[in-house]
């Protein structure tokens, strides 16, 4: 099965808010095409005007190749050795960074590729399934430009999880740092009101998750605040102090109760490895669509696997990655949740019109897929309507 061509789709909803901390409000689209008329369908998490240079931007040399180029008649079903050819032979583009992200979405569609050419759905190609069901939470979405609204709009986004048979939820709880919601600057002891609010709101049996969006720069400041939130039984925190900065995250996961949740961000198995060895985290958050798709997903799995730390990955996107998402958990026993974007409780257009996913929630669990490949029915309707480049 050869790849014939090479598709490119940047998606902007015209109803987009630049002030948003969502970029589930854009996507970058990747369709593969084959000269057996099968199509495999690929999406990553990146600013997809970057995404689309990077994989349609001409070669010049041989540390610098051309994505396209290197795809147009590769053996779809030869996926790690695609996988290295494009690594290798983009390295001096960007051996981290957009050029892996993009990549994530050719990896994406060889999977979606590989199930439907198998007759099988993707998680059931990549080990032994997991006997118990993936467990999504719902990620909440605040409102409004004052502290009161931002607080009775994640209250009433977690009721409305819990009334739809959501077992777990995470609150974004950022009203402060560099990515704060609607310029918000309100104190850090606001911020515990928040988390207590939603705990209210919720009740003790449902489990919580808080991400504050990289809102301290060093553990003794974040420790200050957070050490207080032991009481609302989190089942992580999220992002807690920049990236970069990872000898801050070892010395905040000694001061913590709860387990410190990372890595949304992160390039390759490599990145994992320092944020996992030096950063000391609890749990690891690889997104399909930014770590180099599911194969380097899976191998950041299997180093947290023998690390014994959980994985929960990030995905703030379309029914697309949710899908991929969700097949590798059904491949992953120590991936106790999944993000999940409820279609319900969202705003962002694309999330709600772009693909159908094959998972049918019930009972607050995932059941397994059974369609081939991912099973993502695109609405080529909402492609036409939303392509601007």
């Amino acid at each position: 099965m050869k790849i014939t061509d090479v598709e490119c789709h940047v998606l902007l909803a015209p109803n987009y808010d630049p002030s948003f901390t969502s970029s589930a409000q854009d996507s970058f689209l990747v369709i593969l095409r084959t000269d057996e008329g099968l199509i495999g369908i690929g999406e990553c998490d990146v600013n997809p005007w970057i995404a689309k240079a990077c994989i349609e931007a001409p070669g010049t040399h041989t540390m610098g190749l051309c994505i396209k180029d290197m795809l147009i008649g590769a053996d779809a079903d030869d996926i790690a050795g695609i996988w290295r050819r494009l690594y290798v032979g983009t390295a001096m583009n960007g051996r981290r960074g957009a050029v892996v992200h993009a990549i994530s979405a050719i990896d994406m569609a060889l999977w979606d590729l590989r199930g439907k050419a198998r007759g099988e759905p993707v998680y059931k190609l990549l080990g032994t399934p997991r006997p118990d069901p993936v467990i999504p939470y719902a990620s909440l979405q605040p409102a409004g430009h004052g502290f009161e609204a931002y607080r009775d709009a994640l209250c009433e986004s977690a009721e409305r999880a819990r009334n739809l048979g959501f077992r777990a939820v995470k609150t974004e709880v950022t009203m402060n740092g560099p990515y704060a919601h609607s310029g918000l600057r309100e104190s850090y002891d606001r911020h515990t009101e928040v988390v207590a609010a939603v705990r209210k709101a919720v009740g003790p049996a449902m489990t919580l998750m808080v991400d504050v969006q990289y809102l301290w720069d060093d553990a003794a400041t974040a420790a200050a605040v957070a050490k207080d939130w032991a009481e609302f039984d989190l089942y992580f925190l999220e992002t807690p102090i920049w990236p970069d900065y990872l000898d801050e995250y070892a010395k905040l996961a000694e001061l913590l109760p709860m387990p410190i949740a990372a890595g949304e961000w992160l390039a390759t198995r490599y990145e994992f490895e320092d944020l996992m060895d030096r950063g000391r985290i609890g749990v690891a958050q690889p997104d399909v669509g930014r770590v180099g798709g599911l194969s380097e997903a899976l191998a950041v799995c299997r180093m947290a696997a023998d690390r014994s730390l959980a994985v929960v990955p990030h995905c703030w996107k379309t029914g697309v990655s949710i899908s991929a998402t969700a097949h590798l958990a059904f491949a992953t026993p120590h991936c106790p949740f999944i993000e999940y974007l409820p279609p319900q409780l969202c705003v962002e257009t694309l999330r709600r019109e772009l693909a159908a996913e094959d998972l049918e929630f019930v009972d607050g669990t995932i059941a397994p897929p059974t369609k081939p490949g991912f099973g993502v029915a695109l609405n080529w309707d909402a492609v036409k309507a939303f392509k601007v480049a």
